[in-house]
């Protein structure tokens, strides 16, 4: 018997990367309780929206990881966390998308992999327990 066979475990996998998007997608929203929004909300108005957008990132980085984090709503809760993301890159990053770093990784690549898993919880949650 193969050991791979006994570690096969496709729910737990997805406990295990819904919970872990939420807990470090919810160190960006502690960070905005902490510091404020005033720098996010800066750029929404220099986008032409409303400053009160802004306070959608509490929606995005408090709200969304809580209800991950607890496995409630999970799909509407990571689709918002994608959409988030979406608007993060138009907004904040947008000058970055062929930046490299200096470590020789794609600049983008921490916002790209929250995208990413955040769209697959979605597609991959499943709502029979």
């Amino acid at each position: 018997m193969s050991v791979w066979k006994n570690f096969h475990h496709p729910r737990a996998a997805m406990v295990l990367l819904r919970v872990t998007l939420a807990i470090l997608v919810l160190f960006h929203g502690w960070a905005k309780i902490t510091n404020g929004i005033g720098g996010i909300e800066a750029m929404v108005v220099k986008a032409g929206l409303p400053a009160f957008v802004a306070y959608g990132v509490f929606i995005g980085e408090v709200i969304a990881p809580l209800f991950l984090l607890v496995g409630l709503f999970v799909v509407p809760a990571a689709l918002v966390i994608a959409i988030n993301m979406v608007v993060a890159l138009v907004l904040v990053h947008g000058s970055h998308f062929l930046q490299i770093s200096k470590s020789g990784g794609w600049a983008l690549e921490l916002q790209a992999f929250f995208l990413i898993t955040a769209i697959v919880v979605a597609m991959g949650h499943s709502r029979s327990k």
